[in-house]
């Protein structure tokens, strides 16, 4: 028997998972990469033995990880070793204001408690809708192809259309008064890439991933998991192709034939992309393109990140593995990313130490750090504007942490707008994909399988489900149940 022959771009956590699971169902898979590290956004920086994570950091939902290699009958203990970090995290506000969270809720409540009289027990009841929540998003939504509006209307769903229809911040401050605490409960859902006040309350699911299911740390750091991808799809017979940039989708009658890579025609059944959805579609000619210039114009996109990755000469001092500075106006910096586009005069900024769990990350007695700035897409990047900002969160962490951290860094190499349009052909230089507000919710977001070309698809984190590295892997698995669904295995 022969199989048919996909042909995927892109080699992020979607593209891979779906090369997986495709060749366990018998098709012939081959993987081209642009650049020539694999993990698309999930690539890693190496330099003067430090060891940096370019794209995400946090590892959440652990569960999900463990469900797709079980898919396998493997363990993720195959491939890396994981512990949970304690803290999970740690928040500052104002000056000597923070919040560090364990890794365990009695110690959890203990804090909301100390913060504001009676939040322990309504923290409890809160996790306990947001479990419920969870259970629902993971069993009965999220693996669901997005391709009618009734896929996700059931009767535990239709029990919960109130909380579609509220915000998560809405939620929240109705049941917290503590500001910090209101922040914290808020925080998850901006890895869901848009503002609490826009988030419908169904997402508070994530406080359950936050509190419950806890923050990891794959040892080696998250590139460790692109590299059990990896090594799970070669071990299934998928053929990857680094520096293998896709100039073009080659069709015939509203179906495509092939792709061109480097001068070179791949053949191939079914085309499968992991890259950007707007830049895949500019591959095609323009008659068959789903999506219109003014439909990506008026979608709400997820924020763009600046990054800096900062060798340390000692340890640092009052920082946690994750760090996170919310001691400037949440709101107005949200509002320069989502209300009127505009480089933040104050920005928050998250902060990573891997080195604080992970001896591989630095050098004996060094510290790495990665530092994040959500921007708005498509905003200007400079040379200078990245200089600016590398100033104020130095002189935010000396402040906060109370060390003098200038005299200790080694290096530092940034990561911006233009970075992200050049290597990852992200539409205005986006980091998350497209945010998930109301509207742009399951159905309603860009489709898996193309409208135009018969044998097109899509998958990564502007489909279903969403942006985040969890949701990237359930792509990954959908779309492939979705390709065996309309093209059987031929002879």
């Amino acid at each position: 028997m022969t199989a048919s022959k996909v042909a995927i771009i892109g080699s992020g956590f979607s593209a891979l998972s779906a090369a997986c699971y495709l060749a366990k169902a018998g098709y012939t898979v081959e993987i081209f990469e642009k650049n020539t590290q694999f993990g698309g956004r999930a690539r890693q920086l190496k330099k003067d033995g430090f060891t940096f994570d370019i794209g995400p950091t946090f590892y959440w939902m652990p569960d999900v990880f463990d469900d797709f290699f079980a898919d396998f009958s493997k363990k993720t203990s195959d491939y890396y070793q994981l512990h949970r970090l304690n803290p999970s995290y740690e928040v500052y506000f104002g000056e000597g204001e923070q919040i560090r969270i364990a890794d365990n809720l009695p110690e959890i409540q203990a804090t909301f408690e100390a913060k504001e009289k009676g939040s322990a027990a309504r923290l409890q009841r809160f996790l306990s809708q947001a479990k419920d929540n969870y259970d629902i998003a993971i069993k009965d939504l999220v693996y669901q192809p997005g391709e009618h509006l009734f896929e996700i209307i059931n009767t535990k769903t239709a029990a919960k259309l109130g909380l579609f229809v509220r915000s998560v911040q809405g939620q929240v401050r109705s049941q917290f008064r503590h500001e910090q605490l209101r922040k914290v409960l808020e925080f998850p859902v901006l890895f869901l890439g848009a503002k609490p006040s826009d988030t419908p309350a169904f997402y508070n699911f994530m406080n359950y991933a936050d509190f419950v299911l806890g923050t990891w740390h794959p040892q080696g750091g998250m590139y460790q998991v692109v590299e059990a991808l990896l090594a799970l799809a070669r071990s299934l017979g998928v053929v990857l192709h680094a520096d293998a940039p896709v100039s073009k989708i080659a069709t015939q009658n509203r179906r495509a034939l092939g792709i061109e890579s480097q001068g070179h025609f791949y053949p191939c059944d079914i085309v499968l992309s992991g890259a950007d959805y707007h830049h895949t579609e500019q591959l095609l000619p323009a008659d068959l393109r789903q999506y219109s210039e003014q439909y990506w114009n008026k979608r709400t996109f997820a924020p763009s990140a600046l990054l800096f990755f900062v060798g340390f000469s000692e340890k640092l001092q009052n920082v946690a593995h994750h760090t996170l500075f919310f001691d400037t106006d949440f709101e107005a910096h949200a509002a320069c990313i989502y209300d009127t586009p505009a480089p933040p005069s104050e920005p928050l900024f998250y902060a990573s130490f891997p080195s604080k769990s992970d001896a591989t990350c630095a050098p004996p007695h060094q510290e790495a750090g990665i530092f994040l700035i959500p921007l708005a897409p498509a905003l200007p990047d400079s040379e200078a504007l990245r200089q600016q900002y590398f100033d104020k969160i130095m002189e935010r962490l000396q402040e906060k942490t109370q060390q003098n951290v200038r005299d200790l860094i080694l290096f530092s190499q940034s990561y911006g707008v233009n970075d992200f349009v050049q290597d990852y052909h992200s539409y205005k230089g986006n980091a998350y994909g497209l945010a998930n507000t109301l509207l742009q919710t399951h159905f309603l977001r860009p489709k898996l399988k193309s409208k135009k070309v018969e044998n097109l698809y899509f998958t990564g984190q502007l489909t279903v489900p969403g942006p985040g590295v969890p949701p990237s892997l359930i792509s990954g698995k959908i779309v492939s149940d979705l390709i065996c669904k309309y093209h059987e295995i031929f002879v």
